[in-house]
């Protein structure tokens, strides 16, 4: 009998002395038990398996996942205003409400946490998803940085969603966070010339107030460079901040905002000169006009009253002018002689 055998028999006749039906029992519990570990460990495994299947696809880009919106972080740079007003996205929400989101948005894992996400385009669905308390469905695509922004460009592009001043303002702030132009360009889809245009607008007007407006999508270059020469105007500053402060501002959307805004800078630009003055002669006649304004003084002189007194004028400038800087200088200031 072999040594195992033997220790065996000793063991058998112990548990013989006892109650058999026990040591069965003990049997059964043991054989539930292992079986209960490999299943837990079958499972393990299976999640394993599938969790690296997913990976696999998320690093190929081919997986369409759901993610919920706390985990989702904009892009490192904004494409959008975001209106107060704004249907267009009303009726996203609408449409997701009723049918789901239809077009996965595009993500990449964050570069700074590995537990969030960085979206690169579908910003709106985003919101209308974190609005409806639903999941996001995304692609998990692993981006430089230039390809998140290249991507973001052109998907808004290709959607022609982009009002022209966003375009503006997403070319300035690519430029200001340090990309280069020619990424840039390829972002847009435009050339140098273009893109000089677009950042040139998007320094004219200070950001609040691009942000105060909205998209405007209505409105093109031209007239956001005519706002713009409209706010360089004397109380311009004024004017805007009592416009932003109106009821009626706060009611409209934003292309009813920049008219309004528009409307009242360019009120105020034909308004009559603040300071305007007769001239009267010796003999009591108001032989001239004086309109001061703030950037020309014009001066009109009546020649029925004043016969030849505006040429005398025009011949003797130089010598007034000659006074005129003598007595400055003589007052301690430096005028302008450009």
């Amino acid at each position: 009998m072999s040594r195992k055998a033997t220790i065996d028999t000793l063991f058998v006749k112990r548990s013989d002395a006892g109650n058999t039906s026990v040591s069965a029992d003990k049997d059964r519990v043991r054989t539930g038990a292992i079986s209960a570990m490999g299943t837990s460990l079958k499972e393990l495994t299976e999640g394993a398996k599938a969790a690296a299947r997913l990976q696999e696809q998320i690093e190929a880009g081919a997986a369409v996942v759901e993610l919920d919106p706390s985990v989702l972080d904009s892009s490192m740079v904004r494409d959008r205003l975001i209106s107060e007003i704004d249907t267009s996205f009303d009726a996203l929400v609408e449409s997701i409400k009723a049918s789901g989101q239809q077009v996965p948005i595009l993500v990449r894992p964050h570069p700074e946490n590995p537990q969030r996400y960085q979206v690169a385009y579908g910003h709106r669905r985003m919101r209308a998803a974190a609005f409806l308390g639903l999941k996001v469905r995304a692609v998990v695509r692993p981006l430089t940085d230039n390809e998140l922004v290249v991507a973001q460009g052109k998907e808004n592009l290709d959607r022609r969603d982009l009002s022209y001043i966003e375009k503006a303002l997403f070319a300035r702030r690519l430029e200001d966070q340090g990309f280069e132009r020619t990424v840039i360009m390829t972002a847009l889809s435009t050339d140098k010339g273009d893109l000089s245009r677009y950042i040139s607008v998007a320094r004219m007007i200070p950001e609040p107030l691009l942000q105060a407006v909205g998209p405007a999508s209505k409105v093109g270059r031209s007239r956001w460079i005519a706002l713009s020469d409209r706010l360089a105007q004397p109380r311009g500053d004024k004017i805007v901040d009592e416009v932003l402060k109106s009821d009626e501002f706060r009611r409209l959307d934003s292309d009813g905002r920049f008219a309004l805004l528009f409307e009242a800078l360019t009120k105020t630009s034909r308004k009559p000169p603040s300071r305007a003055r007769s001239w009267t002669n010796r003999a009591g006649q108001k032989a001239a006009r004086i309109e001061l304004r703030v950037d020309r003084t014009i001066l009109t002189i009546d020649e029925s009253l004043v016969p030849a007194f505006g040429s005398f004028l025009v011949d003797h400038l130089d010598d007034l002018y000659d006074r005129f800087l003598k007595a400055k200088q003589e007052e301690g200031d430096q005028p302008i002689t450009s």
